[in-house]
């Protein structure tokens, strides 16, 4: 079967990504020159090897450095909706890094997810809730393929953050406060990634089927899709038939992992890990694709769908962080229209 267009869309977690003189979290956690070269080099090369015409980031302290290297690659559309935030004390500290998406084609639109108010009512969390990064919303009039959403995310950590003061224990290795962390703190964890989770895949849901928009969901999720925090987000109705796409003439509504629907997955071959913790391989990145990426439905506006890991940094026996590079591969997709 030949194909007369192709695409590609990527996403990469970039580390830090911090200009000097500026530090990342702590006073002496900065790049020197020669590892600020080093970091944008791999940045580079990661724009010409991913050939991504949309590319998602995350971890960005310095968004007009990132979007001066991008415009230099050919990515003339660049957004972000958030700043970092600077110490009180130290104004050159930076803390809260934010999401960025870079295009080589023109936005129809793009703004800041802003949380449905009766959703949040229902999840009985009205006034208190706040992305821990704000995720972009963008639609794109993708030649010879149609409107297109993307969402850049990048969910809440798994880090724990400390009951010290709940309990007004002093002590970093006290016995209940360690075990309160590993249980409720963690428990806390899970519910505030959910509920990000929550949010980005109502609205996804609801625009593909309002405008019957094509959809993208890209970005560190930082937990396993199957896990009990984020396992709904792909829970949704995926016919082996089409007759009820036929029927609603668009695709039913739902998400699925790219690499379930790629050429890569039918062939057998296992997905690869997105980042390593203590030499384990785990896939904490991923592109959720609406049903227009399913080659299997007959709505579907693709011939083909190719997983791609840009992973060749990556040492799984590797203890320190390499901050001229990133603790994640990047990941992309290319279809074929």
């Amino acid at each position: 079967m030949t194909t007369s267009n192709r695409i590609r869309f990527a996403t990469l977690n970039l580390l830090n990504f911090t200009a000097p003189p500026y530090s990342f979290y702590q006073l002496h956690e900065r790049y020197n020159a020669t590892q600020w070269r080093q970091k944008q080099q791999f940045i580079t090369d990661f724009l010409q090897q991913s050939q991504a015409t949309v590319v998602a980031f995350q971890e960005v302290f310095s968004p007009k450095e990132l979007a001066i290297l991008c415009k230099e690659q050919g990515y003339d559309y660049f957004a972000t909706v958030a700043s970092p935030r600077s110490d009180h004390l130290y104004p050159q500290v930076l803390f809260n890094p934010v999401v960025a998406i870079a295009a080589k084609i023109p936005f129809q639109a793009c703004h800041e997810l802003t949380p449905c108010p009766e959703l949040l009512e229902y999840l009985n969390n009205q006034n208190e809730f706040k992305f821990n990064r704000t995720p972009i919303k963008c639609s794109f009039d993708v030649p010879e393929f149609g409107d297109l959403t993307c969402y850049v995310v990048h969910f809440k950590s798994q880090r724990v953050h400390s009951m010290a003061h709940i309990l007004n224990i002093h002590n970093q290795d006290d016995p209940l406060l360690n075990l309160l962390q590993q249980t409720v703190g963690m428990m806390q964890s899970q519910i505030s990634r959910s509920l990000e989770a929550s949010i980005v895949y109502y609205d996804a849901l609801k625009t593909q089927r309002e405008k019957n928009s094509a959809t993208l969901v890209m970005g560190d999720f930082n937990d396993n899709i199957d896990s009990p925090a984020l396992s709904f987000m792909t829970q949704g109705f995926h016919p082996t038939r089409c007759e009820p796409c036929l029927e609603l003439e668009q695709p039913i509504v739902g998400l699925t992992d790219s690499f379930e629907l790629s050429s890569e997955s039918a062939n057998g071959k296992v997905k690869p890990a997105t980042h390593y913790y203590q030499g384990r391989g785990n896939v904490l990145d991923y592109i959720l694709t609406s049903g227009h990426f399913n080659t299997d439905c007959a709505l579907s506006r693709i011939k083909s769908l190719h997983y791609l890991s840009f992973d060749k940094h990556l040492n799984p026996n590797q203890i320190d962080e390499d901050i001229c590079v990133s603790d994640h591969s990047g990941i992309g997709i290319e279809i074929g229209f």
